[in-house]
């Protein structure tokens, strides 16, 4: 059995290599040979820790990633969050790889990200706003930085000295950000990322100008949202996978709303972006398939 461990896949990882491995498994996520199983939320008994376990079957991969999350491990000077990729034969069903991916993790979520706004995003965007100063805002804003000219990030923060910190984190990337407001942000941006775990709509629809993009990040539980409803009359929904995103991902707020899967756009199955002026919504809630590309493509780099 093969066992790739944390050091191992955090040496490994690029966003190169994320973005092509995610971008081949959204498509593959519309094939017939693949299935996306419903994703099992569970919890362990120190008080606030949780797992979940996304599982998909694809005509070559099979498996499951687990995620967790521990919050007293920060007293133990240790990680808070979790990954473990988990593949079994297709032939046998036997397990022949454990891969760690708690870093892996971070850079395969900015890739749907950035996939996202390769294909939905204006081809001059440049302007960058972020909701959230966490540990994933910054991934998002560098593998967004690696597919589009990003001239400015704004960032947008409910702390003030975090928001500071995370702005100069980016300048350290040679990022031009500052700090603003969410409706600054909003009026601003050629492209607007949500990366929170909010509960309730993050800014207001009518803020949101003609030609935007936006890739929703966080929700992927049930009553999770960052986006408000408004913005979908009037805007060209898209998401990772239909059927996950209405019950756990920003869509579960939408009521007969017109959803495309992305990997259908990408594929030129569907249409994507048509007019300067759309507004175009991007819903990621996080898909098996896309653990399980990333796992194969690490594999394969660390057997070179």
């Amino acid at each position: 059995m093969i066992y790739l461990n944390e050091n191992q896949t955090a040496q490994l990882i690029s966003h190169e290599l994320a973005y092509v491995a995610v971008k081949e498994a959204l498509v593959a996520a519309t094939s017939s040979e693949t299935t996306l199983f419903p994703v099992v939320n569970a919890s362990g008994s120190q008080a606030d820790s949780m797992f979940s376990l996304k599982s998909a079957c694809t005509s070559n991969l099979v498996g499951w990633k687990t995620g967790t999350y521990w919050p007293e491990n920060h007293s133990r000077n240790m990680p808070c969050h979790a990954s473990t990729v988990f593949l079994l034969s297709p032939d046998t069903g036997e397990l022949v790889a454990a891969v760690a991916a708690s870093k892996v993790n971070a850079y395969r979520t900015a890739a749907a990200d950035a996939v996202a706004v390769d294909y939905l995003a204006r081809k001059d965007a440049s302007v960058l706003s972020v909701f959230g100063t966490g540990h994933q805002a910054e991934y998002e804003v560098l593998a967004i930085s690696a597919v589009r000219h990003i001239s400015r990030v704004i960032v947008v923060g409910r702390n003030k000295s975090n928001t500071e910190h995370f702005v100069r984190r980016l300048e350290r990337h040679g990022v031009l950000a500052e700090a603003g407001t969410a409706r600054f942000a909003c009026e601003h941006a050629d492209v607007i990322v949500t990366a929170t775990t909010a509960k309730e709509p993050l800014f207001v629809a009518d803020w949101v100008k003609a030609g935007t993009h936006i890739s929703a990040m966080g929700a992927d539980k049930i009553g999770k949202q960052e986006l408000p409803v408004a913005l979908y009359q009037y805007a060209k929904l898209y998401c990772d996978h239909e059927p996950q995103s209405l019950v756990i991902g920003e869509f579960q707020h939408t009521q007969d709303a017109s959803i495309t899967e992305i990997g259908k756009a990408i594929a030129s199955e569907s249409a994507g972006r048509e007019s300067v002026n759309d507004i175009t919504v991007f819903d990621s809630s996080g898909i098996a398939v896309q653990d399980l590309f990333v796992a194969a493509k690490l594999i394969e780099l660390s057997q070179k």
